[in-house]
């Protein structure tokens, strides 16, 4: 990679990883965590996005009639295969954390393993660790809903 660094997490050791068989395709998957984020994640309206490496982007997402702010760049990107990206949010106490998207052929859908690492407590990392399989759920189920975009 060049350019930017990616964040150091040596002194934010907190972590999780979760799996999900998804009934998208790879390709279906990377589309969405790369340029689809408005379907299944994002506020209407509130994405600035590139898939490039090192190109900054924002989002937001909203829940109880809140808006969240999400800020973030990727740092890997592998298509079909690879997603990796910081992401930055207030539930990771404005800490620059990384999400590491794997997606694996599995039979007629996918093997997705989402790493989420870098978090300062244990206490963020296991509060995202509760929200990110809802969050799948909801990918799949808007990828399944929408064969195209």
């Amino acid at each position: 990679m060049t350019g930017l660094a990616p964040p150091d997490l040596t002194e934010r050791p907190h972590n999780f990883t979760i799996e999900r068989l998804m009934r998208a395709q790879p390709a279906d998957l990377y589309d969405a965590w790369t340029q689809w984020f408005e379907l299944w994640l994002a506020a209407r309206g509130s994405v600035s996005m590139l898939p490039e490496v090192n190109a900054p982007f924002f989002f937001e997402t909203q829940h109880a009639g809140i808006r969240h702010a999400h800020y973030g760049r990727f740092l890997e990107l592998e298509h079909d295969r690879l997603i990796e990206l910081t992401w930055v949010t207030t539930h990771t106490l404005g800490a620059e954390t990384v999400v590491t998207v794997s997606l694996v052929p599995h039979g007629e859908g996918t093997l997705l393993r989402l790493r989420h690492a870098g978090f300062p407590t244990a206490q963020t990392a296991s509060r995202q660790a509760e929200v990110w399989p809802g969050i799948l759920e909801q990918l799949d189920a808007r990828l399944s809903e929408n064969a195209q975009p």
